[in-house]
């Protein structure tokens, strides 16, 4: 479990691609320390467990759903990647329960600079706009944000000056792709409510 509060912006370091999935190794120095064998750690957004550490590097497998499923299948060597370990039971949950189960991916489609902030909107892929709602939370590239608005086709979000300096969304540009994953409560409640309609009376 995550919580949406990026804590670096680690650097690819080498892709090595199977068939279908991909080995991938990172850098990064606050993500690692503490860190051992078999830990999870955020790559935008994307739980994976570590497979390999050495130094401030450390090695993942990425499977053939998650490489469908998330931008991870576009990593190059030296793309920028947002990282944060798994929170820790007696720690403060700052953002949001962030599960690392990605959802899909949404498109930047614009970006409004302001004094201090930034607006961004992007697309948002059909059959999960039903589960995002006005202040309500989201992760984008891993980082909880809280929606500012939302419609069948698209949603917004407003950066704050640490977010754009300390995650990879302050360098994104229209057009740009991320994973979302929204929030895990609305998709309980929805399976729940659901099953409650279609039981007896």
């Amino acid at each position: 479990m995550f919580t949406g509060i990026v804590e670096e912006i680690g650097t690819v370091v080498a892709v090595d691609r199977g068939g279908q999935d991909a080995r991938l190794t990172l850098r990064g120095a606050v993500v690692t320390q503490g860190t051992r064998l078999g830990d999870s750690i955020a790559v935008d957004g994307v739980c994976l467990t570590v497979t390999d550490l050495d130094g401030d590097a450390f090695g993942v497998d990425a499977m053939p759903e998650t490489l469908a499923r998330s931008t991870l299948g576009g990593l190059v060597p030296g793309a920028a990647v947002n990282l944060e370990r798994a929170v820790r039971a007696d720690g403060r949950l700052d953002g949001h329960l962030v599960q690392g189960h990605v959802d899909g991916t949404g498109t930047l489609l614009s970006r409004a600079p302001g004094p201090r902030w930034d607006d961004l909107r992007f697309a948002l892929p059909a059959g999960l706009a039903r589960y995002v709602a006005e202040k309500g939370s989201i992760a984008v590239g891993g980082v909880s944000l809280t929606v500012t608005g939302v419609d069948d086709a698209s949603f917004g979000v407003s950066l704050i000056p640490t977010t754009l300096a300390a995650t990879t969304l302050g360098a994104l540009v229209p057009g740009d792709t991320v994973n979302l994953e929204v929030d895990v409560v609305a998709k309980y409640v929805e399976r729940l409510l659901g099953g409650r309609a279609g039981g007896p009376a």
